[in-house]
């Protein structure tokens, strides 16, 4: 039962469900947080359905798998697939998330989703995501009528959880497979291997298809420090602006020219203090009046 089906009477039972994600490691694609929940009532029967971490099976049984609890009756899922430009873009903003944020975050958001359906959620089991002790405490606080197991390895644990995995991952593999590239540079090609920083295949898929102006295609995640290497000859960019970060220059029309040298590198707080402080990147209209900025009247 997807998340779109119609909600069968079982859900007014207790029910457990596992949470799992697919693609936290990897530097291309979504990452996806899948969840599995069915009654309590039919746990034994889910422990029959031989169901594993996703990692330890070939592709062939996962997709099996899939389809196999996809049509069960008793089960539901739901998945959240979060875009690549999303990840980067939360990790590298001024006041940045970073992944188990966001991770916690997407889990927070499934067991809310499954709650407002209607579904009575007693135990939700979790593989956890940093501590597992605060992570428990989050969600306990969060959702107080719920129970929390949140373990190392969860998803070799409590087939429920092993559930959530096959549907994470195959979620994920699938969304890579139909990934349609919004770039349109003649040699693109998707034969990007794992995704995964360590494999030679992406590796070459990335040094391909760095461009020293705009980067990466989107399917890339550039906020990772696996991305740094590939542009140590980035193209300097220039552009005009009043303003300065420290790096820029004085063009000869007077406007202040600032520099993109790199990705996901903000000036640190005590930096910018000491940039508006000296007055340097000021407006104009505020330099011509000698007029400051005052704290204390």
């Amino acid at each position: 039962m997807g998340s779109g089906a119609a909600i069968p009477q079982w859900t007014s039972e207790p029910c457990i469900m596992g949470i799992d994600e697919a693609g936290r490691g990897p530097v291309l694609g979504p990452m996806v947080y899948g969840c599995l929940y069915c009654p309590r009532s039919y746990e034994k029967t889910l422990s029959s359905l031989n169901f594993a971490d996703s990692k330890t099976l070939k592709e062939e049984k996962r997709e099996e798998l899939f389809e196999n609890l996809k049509a069960d009756e008793s089960i539901g899922w739901a998945v959240d697939i979060i875009d690549p430009r999303e990840l980067s873009a939360k990790m590298l903003k001024k006041n940045k998330i970073n992944l188990n944020e966001i991770s916690h975050d997407s889990a927070i958001g499934l067991i809310t989703k499954v709650l407002n359906m209607g579904v009575l959620l007693t135990e939700v089991y979790v593989d956890t995501v940093g501590d597992a002790e605060k992570y428990s405490t989050k969600l306990s606080e969060r959702f107080p009528a719920v129970k929390f197991v949140v373990a190392k390895k969860a998803d070799s644990l409590y087939p429920v959880v092993s559930g959530a995995s096959i549907v994470a991952k195959v979620t994920r593999d699938r969304a890579l497979r139909d990934w349609v590239l919004e770039e349109t540079a003649e040699d693109l090609h998707k034969n990007f291997g794992s995704g995964y920083p360590g494999d030679p295949n992406t590796k070459a898929w990335l040094q391909h298809h760095k461009h020293l102006v705009f980067g990466f295609p989107t399917l890339v995640r550039f906020s990772w420090g696996t991305c740094t290497p590939y542009f140590k000859d980035i193209v300097e960019v220039l552009w005009e602006s009043n303003e300065t970060d420290g790096d820029g220059s004085s063009s000869a029309n007077g406007k202040r020219q600032l520099k993109l040298s790199n990705f996901g590198v903000t000036k640190s707080k005590r930096k910018i203090e000491e940039i508006e402080s000296s007055g340097k990147g000021r407006c104009k209209f505020f330099m011509a009046r000698k007029l400051e900025q005052v704290t204390q009247f």
